[in-house]
């Protein structure tokens, strides 16, 4: 029987978000504010601790935006983020005329390497006689960042931390949720994370009077007139009231998400612990409480995989994710920084039997539109970007699906290596 087509990571509606949404409608708020914004922004005020302000944003993207602008970044300014990341953590440096400064991860938790961190800063302020505007570690896949560390540097050179925990949504530190720690926080509430508003995020700020600000700017900069004024440039950032209602239901299933996340990576790690060659990301030191959005392997260079001699024989059609417009097509099937050959035959394989998988982020360093940015890095990220894989992780994951996945990693490998067993006796048999 064919297995179901399995999905890395989707959201999973509770049921109770149509009662916020009908609310909306028969209220007529069906507008960037309203009840429902405000009830989501109080629940995530609640969930993050209850010590914290919360602006609910249109995107992550647009919280990162609106972080950066309220630490004063803009034109000829540099931005300390994270290399091994999404681009949404370093283009909005971009669009406000900085430039990124990119800092390569740590080997426990694949995030921002604090030493590394103190290093380029110090370099920065020796080439450029200022210290960078603002540091932005990541939560990469839900695990913590050593921010404690990170959080030290930083206030030895007094730069405010933007916690980019977008992937991060209800993983701890020390029992203390991520995004807190330091000036603001970012949350995304994307379709495929920990919860979802269809598309979304939020800013965790400071205080009441960093929300207004954030607000402010999150709705054109309108200034208090009986007309249209405005004074500084705002943007159209606020989230509506409709996916707001979206966001209010998934809250009250959000401990279930995370419960079923953390289960689906216990599951992984007992299925695939004696699979040599294979190793599953793990918390990484106590207190690193991960919400495993999505469970992460790395696959040693030397494991055969079936196929991969063939695996970069096809230039790929679209885009990795099922990207949701056009994209260009690509001029090479090769880039000077690609998963190796058995990662790449590993993904086509599963693909095959109906497993959606996907390569770890290509560290930003490494892309072509920020080849003329400043790096430290340390080799981490790339070697890892190399030979490490996402899989199914998602509230729609079953077990039966995680056993299903593990049962076709362990036979497009046993295959393989069943083969180069078999050639290398007859080979030994023939010399003889």
């Amino acid at each position: 029987m064919e297995h179901k087509r399995i999905y890395l990571c989707l959201a999973h509606m509770s049921g109770n978000e149509q009662k916020y949404i009908q609310e909306a409608f028969d209220t007529n708020w069906v507008v960037p504010l309203g009840p429902n914004v405000n009830g989501f922004e109080n629940d995530l005020a609640e969930f993050v601790g209850g010590e914290k302000d919360i602006v609910a944003l249109s995107s992550g993207t647009a919280a990162v935006h609106l972080a950066l602008l309220a630490c004063g970044v803009g034109q000829g300014d540099e931005v300390i983020v994270q290399s091994f990341t999404f681009c949404a953590s370093s283009h909005p440096i971009t669009y406000l005329g900085a430039t990124p400064v990119f800092v390569d991860s740590e080997e426990d938790t694949w995030n921002m390497d604090p030493i590394l961190l103190k290093e380029a800063i110090v370099d920065r302020i020796a080439k450029t006689g200022k210290k960078p505007k603002a540091i932005v570690p990541v939560y990469l896949y839900g695990m913590p960042a050593k921010i404690d560390e990170i959080m030290a540097v930083a206030n030895e050179f007094d730069i405010p931390v933007i916690e980019d925990a977008a992937e991060g949504f209800g993983s701890k530190y020390k029992g203390k949720v991520c995004g807190t720690f330091g000036k603001f926080g970012v949350l995304s509430f994307n379709g495929n994370k920990m919860i979802t508003t269809s598309g979304g995020g939020a800013m965790i700020c400071e205080n009441k009077a960093a929300k207004d600000e954030i607000m402010f700017y999150a709705t054109q900069a309108r200034e208090a007139f009986p007309y249209y004024q405005h004074e500084k440039i705002g943007y159209n950032y606020r989230l509506s009231n409709i996916c707001a209602g979206i966001g209010r239901g998934q809250m009250t299933v959000a401990a279930e998400h995370i419960a079923h996340h953390k289960h689906v990576y216990e599951l992984y790690c007992e299925l695939l612990k004696d699979v040599e060659g294979i190793s599953i990301h793990k918390n990484a030191f106590e207190g690193c409480d991960s919400n495993f959005w999505l469970n992460t392997i790395t696959i040693d260079p030397s494991i055969r995989v079936q196929g991969e001699e063939n695996a970069y024989a096809v230039a790929v059609q679209g885009a990795v994710g099922g990207a949701a417009g056009v994209t260009h097509k690509s001029g090479s099937i090769h880039t000077d920084c690609e998963p190796n050959t058995n990662v790449e035959a590993m993904r086509i394989y599963l693909d095959a039997a109906g497993i959606e998988s996907r390569p770890l982020w290509k560290p930003m360093h490494k892309q072509p539109v920020y080849a003329k940015s400043p790096a430290y890095v340390n080799g981490v990220s790339e070697s890892l970007f190399k030979k490490g894989m996402c899989l199914p992780s998602g509230p729609m994951v079953t077990d039966e699906d995680v056993k299903y996945i593990v049962g076709k990693i362990k036979e497009c490998i046993k295959i393989e290596q069943y083969g180069t067993l078999v050639a290398s006796i007859l080979s030994k048999t023939l010399v003889r």
